[in-house]
C-alpha cells in the first residue's frame, strides 16, 4: 500500500474520531480526559517501574498504554 494511501486512512479516521468526541456533551469530554490523563499518568509511572526491574516487554506495553492515552486525551480538547 503507498505511503499516501496510508497517510490519507489515517487522516480520514482522525477526522471521523474527532468529530465522534465533538458530538460529546462538554461535561463527558473533560471527563473522559481527565479518566485519559490519569490512565496516562499510571502507565507512565508502571512503565517506569517495569524498566527499573529490567522488564523491559512490560516497560514497552506500559509506555504504549501511556502514549495512546495522551493522544486520545489530547483529541478531546
Amino acid at each position: 500500500m503507498p505511503r499516501s494511501t496510508i497517510h490519507r486512512a489515517d487522516a480520514d479516521l482522525k477526522h471521523a474520531w474527532r468529530a465522534r468526541f465533538q458530538s460529546l456533551p462538554p461535561s463527558a469530554r473533560h471527563a473522559l480526559r481527565a479518566a485519559l490523563l490519569d490512565l496516562r499518568r499510571d502507565a507512565q509511572h508502571r512503565a517506569e517501574l517495569q524498566w527499573r526491574r529490567h522488564k523491559a516487554p512490560m516497560a514497552c506495553y506500559w509506555k504504549a498504554v501511556a502514549v495512546y492515552s495522551g493522544h486520545i486525551a489530547r483529541a478531546l480538547r
